[in-house]
């Protein structure tokens, strides 16, 4: 640290503007915090380095999910989304996932224009190399320049820039996405105050000139008649615009052959790659390796954007060599004259290991250090937004000496994220899918605002407006809902042959509105046709009564299962817990609870290495701990 003190004084140095950063750095500043945001380059902010979309299945919860809680990601795809579609409307309304198609150099363009104009938020391109702390506590940072800033909190949002480089076959550039410059210095620092660092890698395919691709040879992919909002704060009506389209082709056996044949140029295979690279997005390489069953795989080629001839190629990431991608990518329907604006390829970056982070996103031993999105070993621009979200609003709060916020998994899908990744062992990127919340059925796309908007509204990012606005919707909901469940309902000729009319059976005995509706065939809309005291509702409304009442003994029960849940998330583990003085504990899972340190005998029982049985002993020590307490 300089002798001579600091140059500037601030309240909060985000590093790193990408999508964790952007929202970290505006949670801060809207909370009334002189924030400045560092970044290697400020035409990066917002980059979309890999696929040209926001939301998709879960991600799209996140994005809902965010917005509720009074961020930004939102609304800005809303205002730069050249396609939009619901994904798995085939399915019940608890996988149902918004996904947007981004224009993505608008997209960049939109939230840099959101930062610049945020009041108390400066940008910053400097590169951040030295995080200084006295007596385990944030005070300050230092650039590569020599710039230092005192501050009261640090938030890291690096995400793949850490001592970054992308390898393309033999060749290895030692540069972020995109050729950005990478960040070589901050992990040094970080090493120096004890943080355990990890290597992790990921990929992103080729870049095709839009005019060496036959479309003929491939299918259409059309976005929604209706388009629907990501944030709740938008108007439906400014969204329905003309659309682009996207194109569905597949690889094949020739395809495969190529990539088999030329395995050992392949970094990936040839042990050149140290990190650890995504189980759920697999490079091609990997795709045709693992699943040698499959024939096929899809391909999609999808826009960049309006005003760009560049096509992105989802589903064929790589990092074998130029000449093999050229070969490989030619062999697929449709790309056999492509040509390559750029090429495929992985990225190794340096992150932490996210079990040294409280539920917070604060790192333990360090007061004031917090982090967000891919340096935590997650990856998505959704999983980044999501995290640096919730990193902002708890260092502001922190700052401010109020109480920080945690979401439980019964809350948010947010919750899910940040739990599975400080409390279970994540040796790859971590990706959100609906299937890692166990209620998903309670945390839908669909009313992401009934649950968070409150909180939103507390913590100080939601406008009373719209606080209120929620309020109203919750109190028509239970009002539509408690009509139609006394509306009764005869079995008179008039409704039996309105019920034969819509392919439904015909009443034995009277029942009532609600009641009907449970019927598949049976909808709110249709419905109306027999109800002469219908309420002209608004959509999203009528959305949530309908959802309530056809799945309403299926959220009675996880509700109960919520209840058993909360009950043991209250439980709270004392900070000073010596577990060597649990005899009973089996040996691993007193190292493992000595590791983690949870906050709560819930988040002990989600922590690898730790049994039914352990929380068992644990939870009986806990009581004889209490009543000890009791009596001194």
């Amino acid at each position: 640290m300089p002798g001579t003190g600091f140059l500037e004084k601030v309240d909060v140095c985000v590093v790193g503007a990408g999508h964790a950063g952007c929202e970290a750095a505006l949670a801060c500043a809207r909370l009334g915090l002189d924030t400045v945001i560092f970044t290697v380059s400020v035409d990066s902010i917002a980059l979309m380095p890999c696929n040209p979309n926001i939301g998709g299945s879960s991600k799209g919860h996140l994005v809902r999910e965010v917005d509720a809680l009074g961020g930004e990601m939102g609304k800005v795809i809303d205002k730069t989304f050249i396609q939009s579609k619901m994904l798995n409307r085939s399915k019940g309304p608890a996988v149902h996932s918004l996904r947007a198609q981004a224009d993505k150099a608008e997209y960049s363009r939109e939230m840099r224009r959101v930062l610049e104009n945020q009041d108390r938020l400066t940008i910053k391109q400097a590169e951040v190399c030295d995080i200084f702390v006295k007596d385990n506590k944030i005070t300050g940072i230092k650039t590569f320049t020599g710039a230092t800033y005192e501050c009261k909190a640090v938030i890291l949002c690096t995400g793949t820039y850490l001592k970054a480089r992308c390898l393309c076959g033999e060749a290895i550039t030692y540069t972020g996405p995109n050729g950005l410059q990478a960040a070589n210095h901050l992990t040094d620092s970080l090493l120096k105050l004890g943080i355990e660092m990890r290597r992790f890698k990921t990929g992103t395919p080729a870049r095709m000139d839009k005019r060496s691709i036959d479309f003929s040879k491939m299918e259409e992919q059309f976005g929604d008649d209706r388009i629907v909002p990501f944030s709740f704060s938008t108007d439906p009506g400014d969204v329905q615009i003309d659309q682009v389209s996207c194109w569905l082709t597949y690889t094949n056996e020739g395809t495969h052959e190529i990539i088999k044949n030329n395995l050992d140029r392949s970094p990936i295979y040839a042990g050149v790659i140290e990190g650890t690279g995504p189980r759920y997005c697999p490079s091609i390489e990997d795709k045709v390796i693992k699943f040698a069953d499959k024939e096929r795989h899809q391909v999609f080629i999808e826009p960049e954007g309006l005003y760009t001839n560049e096509m992105y190629v989802g589903g064929m990431s790589s990092s074998l060599p130029e000449d093999v991608q050229i070969a490989m990518y030619r062999t697929v329907p449709g790309l056999e004259n492509c040509k390559i604006v750029r090429n495929a390829y992985a990225i190794e970056y340096d992150c932490i290991n996210p079990k040294q982070l409280l539920p917070t996103l604060e790192f333990k031993k360090i007061k004031g250090l917090f982090s967000g999105g891919q340096f935590n070993g997650s990856s998505g621009y959704e999983e980044a937004a999501a995290q640096g979200l919730m990193a902002g609003i708890n260092a502001a709060l922190s700052i401010q000496g109020k109480e920080q916020i945690i979401l439980d998994r019964s809350e948010a899908y947010i919750g899910v994220l940040i739990d599975d990744l400080v409390t279970k062992d994540n040796f790859e990127p971590y990706r959100m899918m609906t299937s890692r919340a166990e209620y998903r059925l309670l945390l839908r796309q669909d009313n992401a605002d009934l649950r968070l908007r409150e909180k939103g509204y507390q913590v100080g990012l939601v406008s009373r407006e719209a606080y209120e606005a929620v309020l109203l919707k919750k109190e028509l909901i239970e009002k539509e809902v408690g009509r139609l469940k006394k509306l009764s309902i005869g079995a008179s000729k008039k409704i039996q042959e309105f019920l034969v009319s819509k392919g439904s059976s015909e009443l034995k005995t009277g029942t009532n509105m609600a009641e009907l509706m449970c019927r598949p065939e049976l909808s709110y809309d249709i419905l109306s046709e027999i109800d002469e005291n219908r309420n002209d509702l608004p959509e999203d409304v009528i959305q949530q009564v309908e959802i309530e009442i056809k799945y309403e003994g299926y959220i009675s029960r996880q509700l109960k299962q919520v209840k058993q849940f909360k009950k043991m998330e209250n439980k709270k583990i004392p900070d000073n817990l010596d577990y060597n003085d649990i005899g009973s504990l089996r040996l691993e899972a007193r190292q493992k609870l000595m590791d983690y340190r949870p906050l709560s005998v819930g988040q002990a029982s989600r922590i690898s290495g730790v049994s039914p049985a352990d929380i068992s002993v644990l939870l009986i020590y806990l009581e004889q701990f209490q009543k000890k307490d009791e009596n001194k």
